[in-house]
C-alpha cells in the first residue's frame, strides 16, 4: 500500500512538472505575423528577381523580431479567389494560432476576367453574396465565383474563429498619373471594398493606398518613375520599402491595436 501511494506521489509531481514546462513553452511562444496577397506582397520567391520587391519581404527590420515572428505567404499571379482555390489560404489557416496577426492585400489580379483561358482568377467586383457559377478552363470543372469582399471576408473570420488579429489593407498605388497626381483607389473599386469588408467583419483597415499616394504626390512622378523598375505596377527595393513604411504608419494610427507593441 506504501508503496502505490509513493506512486500516486511520484505519478502526481511528475504530470504538475509537466504541465508547468508546458504553460512556460506556451507563454514563450512568440506570435506570428502571416502576410497574404499577391506579387506586390512577394514578387517571385521574393528574392528580387528582375528589381522587383514586394513590400511584405522589407517588413522584418521594422518589427522586433525577439518578440514576433513574421511570414510572407503572399504569391505572385493570385486574386483574393486563386489565393483560396488553389489551397494556399488552408495552409496558412492550419498555421495560425491565437494571438497571432494576418495582414492581406488583394486587389490588383482581382479585376481580371472570371473564365479566360489564361488564369480563370478574376471575382465579382464589390461585397456581398453576390455570386456566378462558371466553368473554369484551368481546372475544367464548375465554380462558383463570388465577390472581392466574400474571399477577404472568408480569410477574416476564419483567422478570427482561430484567435487571431486580421488587417485588410487597400491595394498599393500603379504608377499612374492623373494632373500630376497619382491615381488613387481609396474612395472607390478595390480600396472602398476592403474598407467595407474590413468594418463589415470587425477587423483592422490600412489604407495602404492612400498613404503611400500621399507620399507619391509630395515627391512628384519623376522621382517616383525608379520605384517601379519594369512596368506601372511591380516595385523596387526602394519602392516596396516605402509601402512596408506605409503599412508602419498605418499600424501606428489605429485604435486599440494590439500590433503595436511589437514594433521597433
Amino acid at each position: 500500500m506504501l508503496r502505490y501511494k509513493k506512486r500516486n506521489i511520484v505519478l502526481a509531481v511528475a504530470v504538475i512538472l509537466l504541465s508547468s514546462f508546458l504553460m512556460l513553452k506556451k507563454a514563450d511562444k512568440k506570435p506570428t505575423l502571416f502576410f497574404i496577397g499577391d506579387s506586390t506582397v512577394k514578387n517571385g520567391r521574393g528574392d528580387g528577381a528582375g528589381n522587383m520587391w514586394g513590400w511584405g519581404d522589407l517588413m522584418k527590420p521594422l518589427f522586433d523580431t525577439t518578440k514576433i515572428d513574421l511570414e510572407n505567404d503572399a504569391l505572385g499571379g493570385t486574386s483574393s479567389r486563386t489565393y483560396l482555390t488553389k489551397g494556399l489560404w488552408d495552409k496558412v489557416l492550419a498555421k495560425i494560432q491565437k494571438g497571432d496577426f494576418v495582414i492581406m492585400q488583394f486587389g490588383h489580379n482581382d479585376s481580371s476576367p472570371l473564365d479566360d483561358t489564361a488564369r480563370a482568377r478574376g471575382t465579382i467586383k464589390g461585397v456581398g453574396d453576390s455570386a456566378k457559377e462558371i466553368y473554369n478552363p484551368i481546372t475544367k470543372q464548375q465554380e462558383v465565383v463570388h465577390t472581392y469582399g466574400w474571399y477577404l471576408a472568408k480569410f477574416t473570420n476564419e483567422a478570427k474563429a482561430k484567435g487571431a488579429t486580421v488587417f485588410i489593407c487597400s491595394p498599393i498605388p500603379r504608377n499612374d498619373w492623373k494632373d500630376g497626381k497619382v491615381v488613387r483607389y481609396n474612395g472607390t473599386g478595390y480600396g472602398l471594398w476592403a474598407k467595407q469588408t474590413a468594418e463589415a467583419t470587425g477587423s483592422f483597415f490600412i489604407d495602404l493606398n492612400s498613404i503611400t499616394a500621399d507620399a507619391y504626390d509630395e515627391m512628384g512622378p519623376e522621382k517616383v518613375k525608379p520605384f517601379f523598375p519594369n512596368e506601372h505596377t511591380h516595385t523596387s527595393w526602394d519602392g516596396a520599402a516605402l509601402n512596408a513604411a506605409s503599412i508602419v504608419k498605418g499600424i501606428r494610427q489605429l485604435k486599440n491595436c494590439s500590433l503595436q507593441q511589437y514594433l521597433r
